[in-house]
């Protein structure tokens, strides 16, 4: 009865270390992040019905050859780029490294040994050996390792790295996202800087016209000192805004060479490009589908789902772990019989280790992978937060510039008809140069502020291509 008893409890025993070993792959929860709620629409009153996307190629929407050629330079010989390949290089060599545990080891060995053993004998200055006798061994074998796992530890270490990979390749693609418009945005600034280095020239070359005929009347008395000192100020004025336009623009232009691999002296800009370019209409869908356009969004979660398996990991080491350990090979005293029957060697062997006491590093480890995850939520949270927020304020900035350039456009026709009945009127000799100075002032401030808006204007463009995700539609399985 008692021998019963024993061999009953033998088999709960084993039927437990059965159920366990069978239901150990589950050692964490689903990957189901905390998502903050996307809201219905965008506050800056985008019709969601209207939806226009940009595609993978949308700066050439803007008509302009010089852009387009300056993004592909970058996109195939910036360094930012080229450093973000090559991190995808190595996220893949750890793929495969962390799947390496989940298939057997093999190893190969092989070996020869010589010995000779017999008697040693004596003489006045020589030793010899009498009934020497040599020994041969040869052996060839393979052995190979294998570690069960039962609890999921190599398959969730597999999938950690499996999302690190992932994660690198959205990452790629965000940086890209970010050179590209990065080179637009140095492209638009410089070519902004061009068009109000055209303005204050032009306005320069008005102001010493006028003071040529100033100095006529002067010297016909018909102007005062007063009057050529005026214009001779403002003259002087104009002057000195041109350097510092020129230094802005050719820093942008120095900007450019980095961004696109290209020596700055190759950049050649012209006049009026700003003004010329096209102007390609881009307009949002829901805000839920931002998520799915954004490779930054898409990395947050992918490193997300990587911290979650660092976790399972972390789980499965407070498990035993079943090694099986096997060897097969051939020992013979000839080479000649090396292989055969009788010198074939087999073993077999299965260990199990179990953690007993760390001193707290395997309770360490789990705390600090729950501790990554939790950090790494806040960033994914806070990137689709980050992802709504950039709609919003693109949506928001292309609005109001698009407006305020209208309006501004309004103020400078208006301006420029004042300049020339001035000019005219001061001609016939009718109004005073003081007048005409105020009012080419106010000429010029109304024309390179129109300049700046249509800066302002394109680049909200360009931040509402950006925070759309460039065209990108990635694949997160």
């Amino acid at each position: 009865m008692a021998l019963h008893r024993v061999i009953r409890n033998r088999h709960r025993a084993l039927a437990g270390i059965l159920a366990v070993l069978l239901t150990g792959c589950d050692l964490g929860p689903a990957f189901a992040p905390d998502r903050p709620q996307p809201p219905p629409a965008f506050r800056a009153g985008a019709d969601a019905t209207k939806a226009l996307w940009p595609d993978g190629a949308w700066w050439q929407g803007f008509a302009s050859p010089e852009l387009s050629a300056l993004i592909e330079s970058a996109r195939a010989q910036n360094l930012d780029i080229a450093a973000a390949v090559a991190r995808v290089r190595q996220a893949d060599a750890q793929l495969r490294i962390a799947g390496a545990p989940l298939l057997p080891s093999l190893t190969g060995t092989g070996g020869a040994s010589w010995q000779q053993s017999g008697k040693l004998t004596s003489g006045s200055s020589t030793r010899a050996r009498s009934g020497a006798v040599d020994l041969h061994s040869y052996s060839v074998g393979l052995n190979a390792s294998y570690e069960l796992d039962f609890w999921g530890r190599a398959a969730a270490s597999k999938q950690s790295a499996l999302s690190s990979a992932m994660f690198s390749r959205f990452d790629q693609e965000t940086v890209t996202l970010t050179v590209v418009t990065s080179t637009a945005t140095a492209w638009f600034s410089a070519s902004a800087l061009a068009d109000r280095l055209r303005i204050a020239e032009r306005n320069l070359a008005d102001a010493e016209e006028i003071l040529a005929v100033i100095n006529g009347r002067a010297a016909a008395g018909t102007a005062s000192g007063l009057d050529r000192a005026q214009q001779e100020t403002f003259v002087a004025a104009q002057r000195a805004v041109i350097p510092a336009l020129r230094n802005q623009m050719d820093q942008q232009i120095i900007g450019l060479g980095i961004l696109t691999g290209r020596p700055p002296e190759s950049i050649v800009l012209k006049p009026g490009t700003l003004t010329a370019m096209a102007l390609p209409p881009v307009a949002p869908g829901l805000p839920s589908e931002v998520l799915l356009r954004r490779p930054d969004v898409a990395a947050a979660e992918a490193a997300l789902m990587a911290r979650n398996f660092d976790i399972k990991v972390a789980r499965a080491a407070f498990f035993p772990s079943v090694q099986l350990t096997g060897s097969a090979g051939f020992q013979a005293a000839a080479l000649n019989q090396l292989v055969g029957p009788g010198g074939l060697l087999m073993s077999l062997a299965a260990g199990l280790t179990a953690p007993i006491f760390d001193g707290g590093t395997l309770r360490g480890q789990l705390e600090l992978a729950q501790g990554r995850y939790d950090e790494q939520l806040a960033v994914y949270q806070k990137a689709v937060l980050q992802a709504f927020t950039d709609v919003d304020n693109a949506l928001t900035a292309w609005r109001y510039t698009t407006e305020q350039e209208a309006l501004q456009q309004v103020a400078v026709d208006r301006a420029r008809r004042a300049a020339g009945i001035a000019r005219a009127q001061m001609a016939a000799g009718t109004v005073d140069i003081t007048t005409v100075l105020n009012i080419e002032a106010t000429l010029l401030n109304n024309e390179d502020t129109l300049a700046q808006v249509r800066l302002a204007r394109f680049q909200a463009l360009l931040g509402l291509y950006k925070s759309l995700g460039g065209g990108w539609q990635g694949d997160r399985r």
